[in-house]
């Protein structure tokens, strides 16, 4: 019994961490799935949809928005309440207890890297603002959700801190 005792104890720590890893993954997967249900919509409407991303204590609301007045999707609009949401918003902590919108200590400082008014805007031609949001998960580790500008595809990469670069997860 003890030695059942002393083996659970050591192996609880790795499932946790496991489970931390587990949820920064979907985390970041989840933000690469409203890049591609931004980009559907906006073809669908044929209208541009995007992306607001705003800070929001120590993590950030993500929030989608459609262009109503044909001008392109802008933060004065959206303030105005003339482009729409599409839904509430989110942050990552509210799916993903302990991951967040971030950027890990020694990796910059902006964790939201898209156009003006950190908004990634996909276009009913496919296009998108190019751009990137960093994942941050409880135990450290650290995801970039890119977005390429010409084809509005995401591409998900992870930081790997002992060879010092991001690595493609795909």
């Amino acid at each position: 019994m003890s030695i059942m005792l002393v083996v659970s104890a050591a192996a609880i720590p790795q499932i946790l961490v496991g489970v931390d890893r587990s949820r920064a993954v979907a985390a970041a997967h989840y933000v690469m799935q409203q890049c591609g249900a931004a980009r559907v919509q906006a073809i669908n409407r044929s209208a541009k949809v995007g992306l607001r991303f705003r800070a929001h204590g120590a993590d950030y609301l993500m929030q989608a928005f459609v262009d109503s007045n044909g001008n392109g999707l802008r933060s004065t609009d959206i303030d105005a309440r003339i482009d729409v949401p599409l839904g509430p918003p989110e942050s990552l902590s509210m799916n993903f207890p302990g991951v967040r919108i971030g950027v890990a200590a020694g990796l910059g400082s902006d964790p939201v890297k898209a156009g003006a008014g950190s908004l990634l805007v996909f276009s009913p031609v496919g296009t998108a603002t190019p751009g990137s949001v960093f994942v941050l998960g409880k135990d450290g580790t650290q995801f970039a959700v890119r977005v390429l500008g010409t084809t509005a595809r995401t591409r998900l990469e992870r930081y790997d801190a002992r060879m010092k670069k991001w690595v493609s997860t795909w």
